[in-house]
């Protein structure tokens, strides 16, 4: 049977109720370096995409969920995106958004959620996660849920300071039949 609650945190689809949730982290310019975003979303084109957030992962090529914590609060969103059926591959993201609720768990926990629907329920081979070399934390927790670093791609992601090296790390699902 599919689980996607932990001890801290469960994962869910968007609801309509998470616009203002979205509108907030999607407009947070601290994180637009690591998620590439170039400009601000507006309400209304952010009330589309939930509209539209039910599409079918083999469809839209991607799948976004909200991590919530035991009092039903959003408090982050974990995606796997690039979703290829044929290679049995796809990326993964994370954010938690208010920095009190970081190191606490709830991102390996959630990790671990996604990693298991995407193994068992998607029949994924691997998952694999992008993340700036300067990002210590984010390094530390998926080295942590058994991501291994397979590679750099040099002065990769162009910032206002310059370019930045990407870490590649990947995890390979290993109890397949």
């Amino acid at each position: 049977m599919l689980n996607l609650k932990g001890k801290q945190v469960y994962l869910r689809a968007l609801e309509p109720t998470d616009l203002e949730f979205l509108y907030q982290l999607e407009n947070d310019t601290s994180i637009w370096e690591i998620s590439g975003t170039l400009k601000p979303y507006s309400k209304k084109v952010l009330q589309l995409y939930l509209e539209n957030a039910h599409r079918d992962v083999y469809e839209v090529k991607q799948l976004r969920l909200c991590v919530c914590n035991k009092d039903d609060v959003c408090i982050g969103l974990i995606d796997l995106f690039d979703f290829d059926p044929k290679h049995r591959r796809a990326g993964i993201g994370i954010v938690i958004s208010n920095p009190a609720d970081r190191n606490k768990g709830v991102g390996a926990e959630a990790i671990q959620l996604m990693c298991d629907y995407a193994f068992s329920t998607l029949d994924l081979h691997q998952l694999y996660a992008n993340i700036l070399e300067e990002n210590k934390p984010s390094i530390h927790l998926f080295e942590k849920m058994g991501f291994e670093k397979i590679g750099v791609k040099k002065e990769w992601i162009r910032t206002s300071s310059g370019f930045k090296n990407e870490i590649m790390f990947q995890k390979i699902h290993t109890n397949e039949s």
